[in-house]
Parts: C-alpha cells; structure tokens; sequence
C-alpha cells in the first residue's frame, strides 16, 4: 500500500531478547570460545540460527552470503511469513529466498551483479560492512576516502568508518581491517548481537485526516484503509486537525453526530477543533465532544466561561486523558515510548467563525511554546501538533511559521488550508527538523506518516504518502473495498434520510438559470451572476470590504429550470464543494487575471470568470494578453474605474485562489499570505442566498461585454 522512502526495521531488533540465565542451545555448543558466547546465546535463543549442528555452531568457519542474509534478516525483524519484491537474482536457494528479497527490497544489499547474489561465496568483512551499515540505517558519510586500516579500499572505506564508529566492528589490528578476509560464523553473530544493542531508534507511525467536512459517502472505503494500515503497524495513531463539520447534507442534517459515529468505529486517537467546529455555536460542538471516544486537543481555545464548553475544558497535558473531553495536550504511549500531542485552531475563527464572546483564540506561538514546555517538564521529546491553521495560509497564522518560531515540534499535522502535500513538507529552521503533512480535504485522501526518532528524540528519518480513498484500477473498479459494516450502518442510518433532504425545495427561480457548459466558459450567464452575488454577499459577511467576486467558469456543471429549485439540482451545479477564499489583490493583479479569463475567447474555456462587483470589456479580436479595454468596480453603488494600484478585497473559491486554472497571480498573492480560507462551502453559500431571497429573478446585467465579437 505504501509507496514511500524504505524504513529498515531496526525497530524490531528491540523486541529480540535473552533471557537472563536460561538454558540456552548455546551450552551445548563445544566450539564456541568465551568472547563468543553471548553473542552466540543471542542468535540461538532469537532463532536467528540453530548453529551448525547439534554441538557445534561452528564459529571459526566461514558464512555464505545466503547464509549471513537470513540471519541478518530475521535480526531485523523480517519473516519468511511476509511478502517481499522479487530482486531477480537466479542464484539463491528456495530457503534463502525470502531473507534476499527482503534485504534488497530495503536497501540493504544489491547482489554481487546484476541477476547473481552470490549465494554460496563467503561473505567477506568488507562486504559485510556494508550490509551492516544500512541493515542498522548508521550515519555513513560518503565523502569518506581514507580510514585507519591500510586494507580498505574507497568503495568499503565510508561504511567501515561507520561500523568503527558505532562500535559495530574492530579492526583485526590496528592497521588491519581484514576487509578482503572471509567473515567467520563467530564474527558474524559479533556484529548482529552488537547490531541489537545499539542506541534504539524509535519509528512513530500516523494516520492522519483534515477538513473531511462531512464528506463520508466513502467512509466505508476510508474504513478499509485504516484498518490495512493500523494491521500494517499495530502502534499507529489515528488524528484528525479539524473541520470535521459543515459542507455536505450529512451534517445539515446530523450536526456532526453522523461523522462521529464512523470516527469512533475507526478509532480516532485525537482530534483538534477546526473554525467550522463552531460554525454553529458551541452547543452542537459540546454534543459532538461528549459523545466522542477519544479525546480532543486545543492549546489556544480558551473556552473556560462558555456555558456548552466549559465543563469539558481542561487546561493541562495529561497521559490520563478521558474520551469526551478537551486537553491542552494528551501524551500517548507508543511502543513504550511517550508522544505528545496537543492542538491549535486559528484565530480567523473569531471572525469566519460563530464561536460567541465567550470562546477565546489565544496566541497560537505563545501557547504552542507552552505546549511544548509542559511536554519536556514530563520528559517527552517526540511532539506533534494537530494544527487548524493553514499550511501557508494569509490569515495571520500558519504552519511553516509555526515551525519556524517553536523549537521542539517534530511534527505538524496540518489542515484549515485543504493543501493537498503529496510529500512531506520539512522546515530546518531550528536545531531538529519539522515534519509538515495535510490531507487535502473531503475525505479525498487518508495520510500516512512515518517518522524515526534518535535516542534523543530527533526526527531522522520520514516518509509520508497520501492514499486516495475512491482510486480506481484500469478496469474502473476501486482498490479499495468498502468496510461491510460501515457500509451497511451508513445505508441504514444516514443515506435514506439525506435523500428526503435532497428533493427539498431551497428556492424559486423566474427563468431558467443558465450554467450551460459552452455559456459558462465564454460569456457572461445569469446562473454565474448570481452565484457571484451570492459569494459575494457571504464575503462581505466576514469582510466587510469585500468588493468584487470571481467564479470560474469550469466550476459551474448544470443549468437550473425556472420554478421551484431543489437542493438536488444545487448539488449538481456545483458538485465539487468548493470553499470560499478571500483574496487582497492590486488593481494591475485584477487586470491580469481578467486578461487570462478572455485569453481564448470565444472558444470555451474553464478559467472564463462569472463576476461580481465588476463590469468589465474586451475585445476578442485582439492579442492574448491585450484584450481588456475597460475594467470598472463596483464601489458604494457607483463604477468607478480600476485602480492598478489600489488593493481590492476579492472573493474566489479555493480552488483559482490556489492557481488553479493558472491564474498565476492568484497563486502569487496565495504565496505571499494574501489570501484568507473561511471555508464556506460553495453550495451552501448558493443555497443560504436563496434563502434570503427566495424568488430569484436573475438576469445578464452587462458586467462583461465582448466589444468585438466573431460574427
């Protein structure tokens, strides 16, 4: 399932033991001198060998590379029972197989050619270095070209240095390695037995979602998905950095309670609050946290005199925590080794939000540096922060700036932003690194994270990857199966009611709205004036200054018949859920974007803008680039023509806000942090202004004019 940077289980050499003063198969041995003994003890009481024979583990005898393979693999914690990539080499014996294919699929050996491992050769010293350094993932430096021992050539020089280093190996001598030596049986059990006893890194495993906001019609694929993960590595965690609410019927309807249902059938370890958390009030979201089972994290929400809230806050860190209740951080024991966690939501909820007077937003850096601070006073060094508050976001908080002001984060699990990070996102600002990840959004993708930790409580190694949960094969079935349960509790509980939802009547239309795909992407429609009247309207709601509204083209689907208009007929206009951004954009930025929109009109094209705010000409005889003639703004009841100095608050989805369709300039202020994500969702924006204006007569106003169109 996952395709990322390849991990050596090193992990699993800390679940090999020897007992204290057992019997062990090492007794009866007759051939094994006192310097081999313990090591000896530790392969046979491991089952890592039987020795040689019955009596003779025969220590002053060379070892095949087969041979050595095997031991070395089972030293690592990997089983015959496990199924590894083929590596094509013709040489290995059936038993051998498995330990070869496993080694070469994690790095740690490539055969001695390409197709020929060399099976029945000994193994020699030099050889061994090398598959030893990467086996235990030592610190080799390549640069390396010169070692103690005059017997060491550059290939073998870098990774002797490190087994010197590490304490791995010795030399024979103290000019000798013996590189070139064949390795013996009691040397081999040498090195693995040291193998065993080096510093122990630590391998956290998370499972991590952001911004679902209701969108679990997929939920029993998700399940399946989580569940291949967690038999993947028992030890995983399971988090969520918020916005689980608003966005589809299923929480208009449920309020939320549905989505927790499925979240405590997965499991969930911890969640923080997202801003759409109180989007309506704090009496749904105390619902929402009392029937958890799982505890939530929130560092900067000081929620101590609401009335809903109140009792369920509690302003410590605790390796205690209650399902059903709010932790400034909760620290979990993973494989014996304590993991912080707390959570951070972003200030913009004061105003995107409806949280009341009584919820607080405390300074993000300054609680987050708290967090930390009570986390090392309990002696925890691997911290993670479930972060609602943008990747790169405009709106005055962020996650790389989160990594760069706070020492100690190891991880930040991201969301608010709906980044869709393929790859791990690392900030080395500080004395460690930050390991940065988010989800996308909608439920569209589980995350996966794996980090490695020093003694020290260092990341040093990660790989991370995001599993799409409605992929398909070529055949256009999915690859993941839906969880039979989750499935059938979702077909009963939830979907019959959403589909009673669905046929209600939202508003009245006295023509038929134009969102036909060959208008929508060329010319000005009355469906694409009214949509941008109703972002705009919902902009102007959390910024006043908002003045001009933008939509493209390519995300309007479906025309709407006049007369009554269902939320089914809204859901098919615009069937993606794109969320509202707010944008601060110059004049000439506008200008651009407006060039880009007509750039190859009057053919159809996605990026074509339905406007608001705006009246805009261009003539389509012209040149790209050079087709806007005149560009006037709506301000207080009056056009009046564009500024290119001037900043504009401009209202968009997501969607362009992030570059999409290439609207270059929007990526560049998104860049710049000029762009704010309430996250309201495009529908229900679509469907509140129905609403408050229940009979809708919209119609083509002029607001974009070709003043040379093809005859």
């Amino acid at each position: 399932m996952k395709n990322k940077h390849k991990f050596i289980a090193v992990a699993s050499v800390a679940s090999l033991s020897v007992s204290a003063m057992s019997v062990s198969a090492a007794a009866s041995f007759t051939d094994v001198p006192p310097k081999y003994k313990e090591a000896v003890q530790f392969l046979t009481e491991n089952d890592i060998t039987a020795g040689y024979s019955a009596n003779k583990f025969g220590t002053a005898m060379t070892i095949t590379r087969v041979d050595a393979a095997i031991q070395l693999a089972k030293a690592l914690g990997f089983t015959e029972d496990d199924t590894y990539e083929d590596a094509g080499f013709t040489d290995v014996p059936k038993r051998g197989q498995w330990a070869v294919n496993a080694l070469a699929e994690w790095g740690v050996t490539a055969g001695k050619a390409k197709g020929k491992f060399g099976a029945f050769e000994p193994i020699t010293r030099g050889e061994a270095s090398y598959w030893l350094a990467n086996a235990y993932g030592l610190d080799v430096d390549e640069t390396v070209t010169e070692t103690p021992f005059t017997d060491v050539n550059e290939r073998f020089g870098p990774y002797v240095n490190a087994l010197v280093e590490s304490g791995l190996a010795l030399g024979k001598t103290a000019t000798s390695f013996g590189a070139g030596d064949k390795l013996l049986r009691g040397e081999w059990a040498l090195f693995l037995h040291r193998g065993s006893q080096l510093p122990e890194e630590f391998l956290l495993s998370l499972i991590h979602t952001n911004d679902t906001h209701a969108h679990i019609d997929n939920v029993a694929r998700k399940a399946t998905i989580v569940e291949a993960l967690r038999e993947e590595n028992p030890s995983s965690l399971l988090v969520d950095a918020g916005d689980v609410f608003s966005g589809t019927l299923y929480f208009n309807q449920f309020k939320g309670q549905a989505d927790l249902e499925f979240m405590n059938m997965l499991g969930y370890d911890a969640m923080t609050f997202g801003n759409h958390e109180f989007d309506l009030g704090t009496e749904p979201l105390a619902d929402f946290i009392q029937n958890a089972k799982f505890p939530f994290v929130s560092a900067n929400v000081n929620a101590s005199t609401d009335a809903n809230l109140s009792s369920l806050m509690n302003e410590t860190v605790t390796d205690n925590p209650m399902d059903g209740r709010v932790y400034n951080g909760i620290i979990k024991e993973v494989d014996g080794e304590k993991v912080g966690i707390f959570g951070l939501t972003t200030a913009e909820t004061e105003t995107i939000s409806s949280p009341g007077d009584d919820v607080v937003f405390e300074n993000y850096i300054q609680e987050a540096k708290k967090a930390v601070a009570s986390f090392e006073a309990e002696g925890v060094d691997k911290i993670v922060a479930l972060s609602h508050i943008g990747f790169r976001d405009g709106g005055g908080d962020n996650d790389v700036t989160l990594a760069k002001e706070v020492e100690g984060i190891d991880v930040i699990v991201g969301g608010h932003s709906h980044d869709k990070l393929d790859e791990p996102y690392i900030d080395e600002t500080g004395t460690e690194p930050t390991v940065i990840v988010q989800a996308n959004e909608y439920n569209k993708f589980v995350g996966t994270l794996d980090v490695i930790f020093d003694e020290d409580g260092a990341i040093t190694e990660y790989a991370g990857e995001l599993i799409e949960v409605d992929g398909k094969n070529e055949d256009g079935t999915y690859v993941f199966e839906e969880n039979q349960e989750v499935k059938n509790r979702l077909a009963t509980a939830y979907t019959p009611e959403i589909e009673k939802v669905k046929a209600q009547v939202v508003g009245s239309a006295a023509t038929a709205l134009d969102g036909e795909r060959a208008n929508v992407r060329t010319k000005e429609t009355n469906l694409g004036n009214l949509m941008t009247d109703a972002m705009l309207a919902k902009a102007k709601t959390l910024d006043a200054d908002t003045v001009i509204a933008l939509q493209n083209g390519g995300g309007i689907r479906a025309s709407i018949d006049a007369g009554d208009i269902t939320m089914e007929e809204v859901l098919t206009v615009m069937p993606f859920g794109n969320a509202l951004a707010i944008m601060d954009l110059t004049g000439a930025e506008i200008k651009a974007a407006l060039e880009h929109s007509v750039s190859l009109a009057p053919e159809q094209n996605g990026a074509f803008l339905q406007v608001a705010g705006l009246q805009f000409t261009y003539d389509s005889s012209k040149g790209a680039g050079s087709r806007v003639t005149s560009v006037k703004v709506n301000e207080g009841g009056t056009f009046v023509p564009l500024d290119n100095a001037k900043t504009y608050v401009v209202a968009t989805n997501t969607f362009t806000a992030k570059g999409g369709d290439n609207y270059t300039m929007f990526k560049t202020a998104y860049d710049d942090g000029r762009v704010s994500e309430p996250g309201n969702v495009d529908w229900e924006t679509f469907t509140d202004y129905l609403k408050e204006n229940p009979s809708v007569s919209a119609s083509v106003e002029g607001r974009i004019t070709d003043s040379n169109p093809a005859q």
